[in-house]
């Protein structure tokens, strides 16, 4: 094995729909890190492919920099915790976490706007319907969290909340830095706009017709001409209501979550109105 891979020195591990892209992006700039793109998922869905495909997957790595990845599903994963603690007991563990109320609608927008999920918001978000779904489980963070509060020592572990971006990018980057003992501040991403729900997508049945084609236009997806011919026919999405009601069951499911939440950390999460 080549001197040049090595296990990960820092993993951000979530959560989902929490901007932890933007935060990649960031990294990815810095010439003092290095890390893949794609989420690996190894800790939580490829564990059986062995540590030695991990390995390779992450690719080589001047010593001269910090070797990172990226994959949300370690959060919610309950085999990853004790899976990252056998193989990198060292390592600096990153957690960006968003308002969970909001957090698991955008993540039923996402899934609505594929076409994976119907209209009926109630049958996925209601908590006494769908309590242990992804939609809301997900956001269960003091549950999550806990798993790696028992195994890791704290100052290995930062908490960073997804609302800080707009309010303070900057001092959001410095967290990072400092927990990874950066020579230098992260620098914002160039390509680091938070993902908008708002935006128009191209209708389902012409995605379906399209999608045999994909390994011909992925290469170019990025092009002028492609972003033209998409633009012609990407539509808006229109979403179904988030109403109050359904909005308050959701504030009170987590807020028991929320309080341990803070106990565990130190941090308050007055940020997150709906809690």
């Amino acid at each position: 094995m080549s001197d040049a891979r090595h296990l990960p020195d820092f993993i951000i591990a979530g959560a989902a729909k929490s901007a932890t892209t933007w935060l990649q992006h960031s990294l990815q700039q810095s010439p003092q890190i290095t890390m893949p793109s794609h989420e690996p998922h190894f800790f939580s869905r490829r564990y059986e492919e062995g540590i030695d495909a991990y390995l390779e997957e992450l690719g080589e790595a001047s010593p001269r920099t910090v070797l990172g990845e990226k994959s949300n599903s370690y959060l919610t994963a309950p085999e990853a915790a004790a899976r990252i603690r056998r193989h990198v007991p060292d390592v600096r563990l990153i957690f960006q976490l968003r308002d969970p109320v909001a957090r698991a609608y955008s993540d039923y927008l996402m899934l609505f706007r594929r076409g994976e999920v119907d209209a009926n918001i109630s049958h996925h978000l209601d908590p006494d319907k769908s309590a242990s779904g992804r939609f809301l489980n997900d956001g269960r963070y003091a549950d999550h969290m806990q798993r790696f509060y028992d195994l890791f020592p704290a100052e290995q572990i930062l908490v960073l909340r997804y609302e800080d971006i707009k309010r303070d990018p900057v001092r959001q980057l410095a967290q990072c830095s400092a927990h990874l003992g950066l020579r230098e501040v992260l620098a914002l991403p160039i390509e680091g706009r938070i993902k908008d729900s708002r935006a128009a997508v191209v209708p389902r049945p012409l995605r379906r017709m399209l999608a045999p084609f994909r390994p011909l236009v992925d290469p170019i997806r990025n092009t002028a001409a492609v972003s033209t011919l998409r633009n012609l026919v990407a539509r808006p999405v229109k979403y179904p209501d988030f109403d109050e009601k359904l909005r308050a069951e959701l504030s009170a499911f987590y807020r028991p979550q929320i309080a341990r939440l803070e106990a565990m950390t130190g941090k308050q999460f007055t940020a997150w109105p709906d809690a």
